[in-house]
């Protein structure tokens, strides 16, 4: 009998893990990698500010999909088989060991991402996988011998026996448009995980500021997160504000990014508490000046920005701050508006929503219930989590399960 053999379509992180799982599974097996662009792993390369978020420190599948605005429901079964746990200890079986920050987050010991795309491609190299870089997939054809055809950027068509489909969410990547063409359905597509652009003179000169734990929300809508907020030159970040674009993804993208969103400062929203920590402040601080002396440990210029927002008279001391003047303070502290005009895409956090439709995947193996021997893995699929390591374990599962089944017979 001949080798089977299995193409993966997409060299980022679902598409390794795909090839590495296939070519353990059957080592007989000629397992082709194909990625259109000259780089490989690219988003693996600059996740995380370079140091790839690797996965998140959350060991029970049904609390972890609690991350997944999209998918959530379908993975809590793959999470069983390939969590988590199992990718600390996939990555320490080869030498690369990490570790736990703030929130939950993994990322490598060494803090360089390259240590994580420096064990994928020795793996893939050690398995004798091929990649085939500069190489496009234009078209993907079934026959009823459940052999598949691949026409390549060049015109010549090769032949598989099983193909697995990874490559990422972007409008471009020519996998929805593969899938479709092989009857399934694509949910559409919006960006995930953005920030927000705002132009507001309460912003103006703090850029770079940022605060531990805020609440955001907006208005009219159920979206509401917590999390540290960031101010930057174009509005706000950070991941509280990352959160809430994505599971807002498809509702923020209905109003053309153009919306409300209030901060409460310092994480709470409860105007009635902070005019009681306000009024206490004001009898414990006496003849110090609102604007030198913060009773909510919040960063001093941003305090100075809500005392002037509050229309407190400069030099104002806090023995002579009038009820209204509190009012309007923790009213500025606990819900400062703010008008959305436009979204700017997370340098290191780049995700999008929407992708196959899941009910036409078996998620036991990651195989199409349109087109037998057609797998998929990663963000081709309507899947997405929030910022913290979520997207890159999806990938790590799904590519898992898609290798292993791909590989060997049902």
């Amino acid at each position: 009998m001949d080798p089977r053999r299995i193409a993966i379509i997409g060299g980022g992180a679902a598409g390794y893990f795909a090839a590495i799982t296939a070519a353990e599974t059957d080592r007989a097996a000629k397992v082709v990698l194909f990625e259109a662009t000259a780089h490989t792993l690219a988003k693996v390369r600059i996740s995380g500010g370079g140091r790839c978020n690797t996965t998140h420190a959350c060991f029970e599948p049904r609390e972890l999909v609690k991350r997944y605005p999209r998918g959530s429901r379908e993975l809590i079964g793959p999470l069983h088989q390939f969590g988590p746990r199992e990718t600390i200890a996939w990555f320490a079986a080869r030498g690369v060991d990490l570790k736990t920050e703030a929130a939950g987050r993994m990322f490598p010991t060494t803090d360089d991402s390259s240590t994580i795309v420096d064990c994928l491609q020795h793996a893939v190299a050690e398995l004798a996988v091929a990649v085939r870089m500069r190489t496009p997939v234009r078209a993907l054809e079934g026959s009823a011998e459940t052999e598949f055809q691949l026409t390549l950027g060049d015109g010549n068509v090769e032949r598989f026996d099983r193909v697995i489909i990874t490559t990422g969410g972007n409008r471009g990547s020519g996998g929805h448009a593969m899938a479709e063409s092989l009857g399934h359905t694509i949910e559409s597509l919006a960006p995930s995980l953005f920030t927000f652009q705002i132009e507001d003179e309460r912003l103006t000169g703090i850029e770079g500021l940022s605060v531990p734990e805020a609440e955001v929300w907006v208005p009219g809508t159920k979206l509401r997160e917590r999390g540290p907020v960031l101010v930057t030159h174009w509005g706000l970040s950070g991941p509280g504000i990352l959160r809430l674009s994505a599971w807002g993804a498809r509702e923020l993208a209905a109003h053309d990014y153009r919306f409300e969103v209030r901060v409460a400062w310092s994480g709470d929203a409860n105007e009635q508490r902070l005019r009681e920590q306000l009024g206490e402040g004001r009898g414990a601080l006496g003849k110090k000046q609102i604007p030198n002396a913060n009773p909510l440990g919040l960063p001093g210029r941003l305090w100075e920005r809500l005392v002037q927002a509050a229309d407190i008279a400069e030099g104002t001391m806090w023995v002579n701050l009038p009820k209204a003047g509190l009012n309007a303070l923790a009213a500025a502290v606990a819900g400062s508006a703010f008008q959305v005009t436009g979204k700017s895409m997370n340098k290191e956090e780049f995700v999008t929503c929407g992708g196959v439709r899941l009910k036409e995947v078996d998620f036991k193996r990651m195989e199409s219930r349109k087109c037998p021997g057609l797998h998929f893995a990663g963000e081709v699929l309507d899947i997405d989590g929030i910022t913290g390591g979520f997207n890159f374990q999806s990938a790590w599962t799904t590519g898992h399960l898609a290798g292993k089944a791909a590989a060997r017979d049902a």
